[in-house]
């Protein structure tokens, strides 16, 4: 099964982004094979060094977790936006397009969004 998340939120501040990479996550422990796309202010969720509070959560680490087995895309005029360089975000998930976003929409068997 191809499963396609897209996340919206910010990584702190709300619990969205979290929760939807707590599904990744689980999800990626199954057959099934798992995108997360990134958009809009949940584009901070890939930003590379990030320093939290000790019992805090950190969705670098969590995002990490995804890309072992799945993939974590990032829509690239949403990073332009916010002055974000490939460079600024974790090693494996890339930049992407709202026409590759297209694309994965069309192939995936099912789209959650967040």
């Amino acid at each position: 099964m191809n499963i396609l998340i897209i996340l919206n939120d910010p990584p702190y501040g709300t619990e969205r982004s979290y929760n939807g990479l707590r599904l990744a996550k689980a999800l990626s422990s199954t057959d099934a094979k798992v995108t997360v796309f990134l958009m809009a202010d949940a584009i901070v969720c890939a930003k590379r060094g990030q320093n939290v509070p000790q019992g805090f959560y950190n969705i670098g680490l969590m995002l990490n977790s995804v890309i072992r087995k799945g993939e974590v895309l990032l829509c690239g005029t949403c990073m332009d936006a916010r002055g974000f360089s490939d460079d600024d975000i974790v090693p494996e998930a890339r930049r992407s397009t709202m026409q590759e976003l297209a694309e994965r929409t069309v192939a995936a068997d099912q789209v959650l969004v967040f």
